[in-house]
């Protein structure tokens, strides 16, 4: 019988102890995702390498079990101020803390030692695939005209798929939040507080992967991070703002991405020291110079190179 790839239901939950299935479920835990891509069996053929007296293939042994998952998510808010979104579980299997304050504010920045872990489901019609031990890294993406929204890619330990009849997902609540696109009207990107014509604006998490696999122990790891933004902008005067004096110069800037008018709906992402790195190239839009700049947020006090505050 035929499975159906648009047939896919989400669920993830944050690991209380690393590793252990939390047990997701459809009405607590379901997760509105696009772009889905599945990679169920990542890992190692070890080949047995034997000495025969004839010519012939090898037996191999397959190592190193993992998982890929990589999807999109809308960084649509929850819609009340202090209320965490449900994709904010995939920023703390990115590595990043969640601070909440009470009816005003959830704030998310890199942290270093201490990382959550995610239990994903991933069905695909009637075939269940589960993830534990699961991190990532990802990228916040804001384009003119279209949904702001974070890619992430996620690796988890291999369990075996199972056959297993889809649970129904409560997904009300998420659908109803209808996203905003970036525009004029609910969106700014200023550096150093000046407002800039903005194409496109991604920050990358930076986030170096890595399956760990001992005797005795098997994990997925952040081993390291790296940050980095690119900005394709309107040129302006240099007057204002010349982006080679400041590559040559080392200052940093402060940038602030900020998207959303209504409570509850406001996100904005800050970065405090954002090293200017070379702009290497020129870009024609319609008659107009546009910059594509590269940045690399740095830490000032450490883990603060950004934070994403969803007000």
């Amino acid at each position: 019988m035929a499975q159906f790839w648009n047939s896919k239901v989400m669920l993830a939950k944050i690991e209380a102890t690393y590793g252990t299935d939390p047990v997701p479920t459809g009405a607590l835990n379901a997760m509105l995702a696009t772009n889905v891509r599945l990679s169920p069996m990542e890992g190692q053929d070890k080949s047995r390498d034997l000495e025969l007296p004839y010519m012939g293939g090898q037996e191999t042994i397959p190592s190193e079990l993992h998982r890929k998952l990589t999807f999109d998510v809308e960084l649509t808010p929850s819609g009340t101020p202090g209320v965490a979104p449900p994709w904010g579980v995939f920023m703390r299997g990115c590595g990043c803390a969640e601070t909440i304050v009470a009816s005003t504010s959830v704030t998310y920045n890199p942290i270093s030692s201490g990382f959550d872990s995610i239990c994903l489901y991933q069905w695909v019609d009637g075939t269940l695939f589960k993830f534990h031990g699961t991190r990532g890294t990802g990228t916040i993406k804001a384009t003119a005209q279209d949904i702001p929204k974070a890619s992430f890619e996620f690796t988890g330990l291999y369990s075996p798929a199972t056959a297993m009849v889809q649970v129904t997902p409560d997904l009300a609540a998420q659908l109803a939040r209808k996203p905003t696109l970036a525009n004029s009207a609910v969106s700014a990107f200023k550096i150093d507080g000046s407002d800039f014509v903005t194409r496109s604006f991604a920050l990358n998490m930076g986030n170096t992967i890595s399956t760990r696999f001992l005797i005795g122990s098997e994990s997925v790891i952040i081993e390291g991070r790296d940050e980095t933004v690119e900005a394709t902008v309107e040129a302006v005067a240099l007057g204002d703002f010349d982006p080679w004096a400041l590559a040559v110069s080392q200052t940093p800037v402060e940038l602030e991405l900020r998207h959303g008018n209504t409570a509850g709906l406001i996100s904005t992402l800050s970065v405090q020291a954002a090293q200017v790195q070379r702009t290497q190239s020129l870009e024609n839009s319609q008659n107009r110079v546009e910059w594509p700049l590269r940045l690399k947020p740095l830490p000032v006090s450490g883990n603060d190179q950004w934070t994403l505050t969803l007000t």
